[in-house]
């Protein structure tokens, strides 16, 4: 057993080795993701051409010209070609995942559809769609539709059994404690964040805010983890994967794009190794009993319990239960039967009397954690 862990150890090292991270690949995504080592990338964030089939140049009322996307590599003669296209693509991104991997692929209405029946089709499961709500849309300038003010981003694994990594405590801890929605609203990238070129003209047409990059990556990725980015363009994937301690790999096949993005990645900066660790969830968290905690004295037997509001109360046994009038069991029997409920989390809800005040015995919890924890490492 010590020596397959020791031999997974060491391929997964090796594996690392051979991956050209934080590295530009110039050319084609297609052919540089199937040169890559089969399973070795955490996650892949991929903003593909969106074939938006613009027939005519889009001008605004006063017939000045709107800068619209309408290079070469956002056209594809039918949406045959196109699929085709995505279904090669995905198919070399899932193949470099590992099978705990993810992918995360954003889209507007001309294509997002099909990208994610191409998913399906390929065994990748679906997670989320998550709406990103743009502060500040493009108006529609005809007045024939409704303002196009968001896009869609499939969040999937690379297969049903993947186990992804989804830092749910941080994303609440960000979000005020509230858990965090399906819908994101973030201005489009404006200002100082969009690149220009020497003409004071947008380096890339659809550069995407750091702000979203930044979300996806806390929220799904760990520091040291590598991320892939098959439409780099511009590099905001790499650029907050920089500064957010992860390791990115682009792959990028327009010159223009790829010396702004080596220009861009240079001027960054990674924060210190503290502040990049991310809150521990509470399922990963080493497990304290109950029980543990009047073993060890943190709490005696015969301490009265108390919900917030003292409306209910219990009493500590030796033996780690509580009882409460007819009432007997784990903290979380008791605490579920004195409010008539189907369940309940006694950590939070069965408080202790500490200096005049009364606390959450999960503080305790947290005091027992701290002695185990480096016990086990």
């Amino acid at each position: 057993m010590l020596r397959t862990a020791r031999h997974t150890a060491q391929s997964a090292v090796a594996e690392e080795a051979r991956l050209p991270i934080d590295t530009i690949l110039v050319g084609d995504c297609i052919e540089h993701m199937n040169a890559l080592p089969a399973g070795s990338v955490d996650l892949i964030f991929a903003d593909p051409p969106y074939n938006l089939q613009l027939e005519q140049g889009l001008t605004r009322p006063d017939q000045s010209k709107v800068d619209a996307v309408d290079d070469d590599w956002d056209k594809f003669e039918s949406f045959a070609h196109y699929d085709v296209f995505t279904r090669a693509w995905l198919k070399a991104a899932r193949r470099v995942l590992k099978p705990d991997g993810a992918l995360w692929v954003i889209g507007s209405y001309h294509n997002i559809f099909r990208v994610g029946s191409a998913l399906q089709d390929l065994d990748f499961w679906l997670l989320n769609d998550v709406i990103w709500r743009k502060a500040n849309p493009m108006p529609n300038f005809r007045g024939t539709r409704f303002t196009n003010a968001h896009e869609t981003l499939i969040w999937a694994s690379r297969s049903q059994k993947s186990r992804v990594t989804f830092n749910y405590e941080a994303l609440k801890l960000a979000n005020d404690d509230t858990q965090m929605r399906s819908d994101w609203l973030f201005p489009i990238c404006t200002g100082a964040e969009r690149l220009k070129d020497a003409d004071d003209e947008k380096v890339h047409p659809t550069q995407k805010p750091e702000a979203l990059l930044y979300r996806i990556l806390t929220a799904t990725t760990k520091p040291g983890d590598v991320v892939l980015d098959p439409f780099f363009g511009t590099g905001t994937t790499g650029a907050v994967a920089r500064k957010l301690g992860r390791h990115f790999i682009g792959i990028e096949r327009e010159a223009t794009y790829v010396s702004a993005a080596l220009k861009r990645l240079a001027s960054i900066r990674p924060v210190s190794a503290a502040a990049l660790e991310v809150t521990t969830p509470k399922r990963a968290a080493t497990r304290v009993a109950f029980g543990s905690l009047v073993e060890t004295g943190l709490i005696a037997p015969g301490t009265e319990l108390f919900d917030e509001k003292k409306r209910f109360a219990a009493l500590v046994r030796a033996d780690g239960s509580l009882s409460s009038g007819q009432h007997q069991g784990s903290i979380h029997r008791v605490g579920a039967l004195v409010q008539g409920a189907e369940a309940c989390n006694g950590w939070t809800f069965w408080h202790h009397e500490a200096g005049g005040k009364l606390k959450p015995i999960d503080e305790l919890r947290a005091n027992m954690r701290a002695l185990l924890e480096p016990l086990s490492a």
